[in-house]
């Protein structure tokens, strides 16, 4: 592994917990941890709680009068919906409509906005949006300020209660709560599917705080969790991957993501291009494709149809632990439709899917 990746902060305690880094947006993070592993942390989050350190993602502010109104007439979804204490899924795209990033917008005032974008793209964020801000409008890129901590799963309110933190807001809401003197914001949002919360405190208390939940969670059978059971369970969301599922040459029209695309908007990155692919009509369209007898599918594998025609590509496959057998999400000929069967190229072997409509399992994620 390269000397040059970023650590997170809390990389000391991942191995003392015997991690398994990987690679991941130029970071060394953890894929899993021993004496569990993937599944087991999988499964710790479906039924129980789960800790991530997710510190990789981006922090960026938008900051100056009328910064909502700026990051409205930039990013896709239509940020006037929300007010101020909650949060946004969002999209920043390029001219052509493909996908820079996906990103959580943190509303905190008219004058300041709080962004999450994913790690790799941090700088191109936050440069996208400099270049076309005014002079009162300020980007910062505080990508080394903070740490996020995820807490998730269906014990993950007793979790933080137990942390002396505070639960039970809305979904897509967030807190600012007191650690030690240190104001944290602690937000209902997550990327599991799981009821949930995720963490972002200044970095000189994140160990503090990641072993407070960790002892807070002990009752709960709190289980570390790494990139490989992150990865898992959003897939059996159908959440997607930047990278993969979207791109800068894969747009939300495409990826059908078109609820998070403030359609009459009258100005963001990309509405030309959008608008124009939404009224034509995509020529590839994201499915989820679900197996039928064995096989685990994986990325940049070929999508074929009954009579062995090419029809797509696997952007995102994995075996499911929740549901045992192998699940993918592809960019396909958008006539194919849900109940349709598949197949796809596994190591020669075409293996029989059924296109199925996401998620794969139920969602926890807004339960009350």
């Amino acid at each position: 592994m390269s000397a040059e990746l970023l650590l997170s902060v809390l990389n000391d305690r991942h191995v003392e917990l015997g991690a398994k880094f990987a690679e991941f947006g130029g970071w060394s993070m953890p894929l899993e941890y021993a004496g569990a592993g993937v599944v087991a942390e999988h499964t710790a989050v479906r039924t129980g709680v789960g800790i991530f350190d997710v510190s990789h993602l981006g922090k960026a502010t938008v900051a100056g009068p009328g910064a909502a109104e700026f990051v409205n007439r930039c990013l896709t979804n239509d940020l006037t919906k929300i007010t101020p204490g909650k949060a946004q899924y969002t999209l920043i795209c390029n001219e052509d409509g493909g996908v820079v990033d996906d990103l959580i917008a943190y509303l905190k005032s008219d004058d300041e906005v709080f962004l999450i974008p994913n790690a790799a793209n941090t700088a191109a964020v936050v440069d996208r949006l400099a270049a076309a801000a005014p002079d009162s409008i300020t980007i910062t890129n505080q990508h080394s300020d903070f740490a996020v901590l995820a807490v998730q799963g269906p014990r993950s309110d007793e979790t933080l209660t137990a942390a002396g933190l505070p639960v039970g807001h809305d979904y897509m809401s967030f807190e600012l709560a007191d650690f030690g003197g240190i104001p944290i914001t602690v937000c209902r949002t997550g990327y599991t599917g799981e009821r949930g919360y995720e963490l972002v405190c200044p970095r000189e208390v994140a160990g503090a705080l990641w072993d407070k939940l960790i002892g807070a969670g002990q009752p709960y059978g709190i289980q570390p969790a790494g990139l490989g059971a992150r990865d898992t369970l959003r897939t059996e969301m159908a959440y997607p991957l930047h990278g993969q599922d979207i791109s800068p040459e894969i747009s939300p029209v495409q990826a059908r993501l078109g609820w998070a695309v403030g359609w009459g908007k009258d100005a963001f990155f990309g509405a030309e291009a959008l608008k124009a692919e939404k009224s034509a009509g995509p020529t590839r369209t994201l499915r989820g494709l679900k197996a039928v007898g064995r096989g685990i599918p994986r990325p940049h594998m070929t999508v074929l149809n009954t009579d062995g025609e090419t029809v797509g590509e696997v952007t995102s496959g994995t075996f499911s632990p929740t549901l045992k057998t192998g699940i993918a999400l592809a960019l396909v000929d958008p006539s194919l439709k849900i109940n349709n069967t598949v197949r796809i190229d596994i190591r020669g072997r075409a293996t029989d899917f059924v296109i199925t409509k996401p998620p794969f399992v139920h969602p926890g994620v807004k339960d009350s």
